[in-house]
């Protein structure tokens, strides 16, 4: 299969990616990935990027489009992929569906990952993360450590990202309806989207999004 995976931030998107991709053996390619690997591989498209990344400037789509498009095209995404946080726009989503055509393929399924707005206020603006080792994550309501304040496993100090703020939070849910949230849209008139609840537990949604993507 070959699938888009859309919501607002907080919806769990990069959490049910992983579980997805295992569970249809595809790979997860998600743009963070594609940066890093591109970057670190020294490819023409990472010096690209990087170039931009250090002047403080938006990586341009034609830039992105490319990484996603040599990642599509590797072995192990002949048979389908799972697309986290690509497309973000609709200039993208028509790229992308430029560079299926002339492989002679298209997309499964856009999973759209509904979630109200106040409760992806209520799981960033609620994290809080250890300073020791920033692969502690807690939770004022869902996941609260023993002592306030403190790490469960090292003891450190726990504290709120800027990026998590409530403030920041709002701004980020903006950001997203006014670019990301236009192309679920312009999948709908493909007849792609496919949208399911992101509440529960995280094996409920992924029960969730593998019957809707089976229908």
């Amino acid at each position: 299969m070959r699938i888009v995976l859309v919501g607002p931030p907080g919806a769990g998107k990069g959490t049910q990616a992983a579980f997805l991709a295992q569970n249809l053996s595809i790979p997860h390619i998600s743009t963070g990935d594609l940066f890093r690997a591109n970057i670190s591989q020294g490819t023409d498209l990472g010096k690209q990027a990087k170039s931009y990344m250090d002047a403080g400037q938006l990586v341009p789509d034609e830039v992105t489009i490319g990484m996603a498009k040599d990642r599509m095209e590797q072995q192990d995404a002949v048979n389908g992929f799972l697309l986290d946080g690509f497309p973000r726009n609709v200039s993208q989503a028509e790229a992308l569906d430029v560079a299926l055509k002339a492989d002679d393929v298209k997309l499964d399924a856009v999973l759209d990952l509904e979630v109200p707005e106040d409760e992806v206020v209520k799981r960033i603006a609620g994290r809080r993360i250890c300073r020791n080792d920033s692969a502690h994550v807690f939770h004022v309501a869902y996941k609260q450590p023993k002592s306030e304040g403190v790490c469960d496993v090292c003891g450190g100090e726990l504290y709120q990202r800027d990026d998590d703020k409530e403030e920041t939070v709002r701004k980020r849910l903006e950001v997203y309806h006014t670019q990301t949230e236009p192309i679920i849209d312009y999948y709908r008139e493909q007849g792609l989207v496919v949208t399911i609840s992101a509440l529960g537990k995280v094996e409920e949604v992924t029960a969730r999004a593998m019957e809707a993507l089976g229908r």
